[in-house]
C-alpha cells in the first residue's frame, strides 16, 4: 500500500436491527514479525460511517492499547500482535455502512492487513 489514494480501505455493512460490537485491526510490524517482507511499520486506521454521499470519521486509532484489545482478540482467536506499532481498536456500531482505512503514520507505505471481527 502507499500514500494518499494508494492507501489500504475496506468497506463493510451492518445489518441488522441492534448494535454490532467489532474488534477491527490493522496490521503491519506485526506481518514483519511473521515473516512479510516489506511490512508497513506504523499503520494506522480510521474508521468511517458512510450516509449517501457524506462519509464521517468516528475513530482513529495508531498504536493498539494492550488493555483495551487484548482479551477479545485472545477470545475470537485473532493472532496475537507482536508489536505496540499495529493498530487495533473495539467499537460498538449502529447498523449502516462503514469502511476502514489504513494509512502508514508520516506517509510510510508497505504490506498492510486490515481485519474486522464480529465480537459479539
Amino acid at each position: 500500500m502507499g500514500t494518499e489514494s494508494e492507501i489500504l480501505v475496506a468497506g463493510f455493512v451492518v445489518a441488522g436491527t441492534g448494535d454490532k460490537n467489532l474488534l477491527i485491526r490493522g496490521l503491519g510490524p506485526t506481518l514483519g514479525n511473521i515473516g512479510v517482507s516489506g511490512a508497513l511499520t506504523d499503520p494506522q486506521l480510521s474508521l468511517f460511517r458512510s450516509e449517501g454521499t457524506t462519509s464521517t470519521l468516528i475513530r482513529t486509532n495508531d498504536d493498539w492499547d494492550f488493555f483495551e484489545v487484548w482479551d477479545t482478540s485472545e477470545r475470537l482467536g485473532a493472532f496475537e500482535l507482536s508489536n505496540s506499532k499495529d493498530s487495533a481498536m473495539l467499537v460498538t456500531l449502529q447498523p449502516g455502512i462503514y469502511t476502514v482505512q489504513l494509512s502508514g503514520v508520516n506517509d510510510g507505505t508497505g504490506v498492510g492487513l486490515i481485519e474486522v471481527y464480529d465480537a459479539d
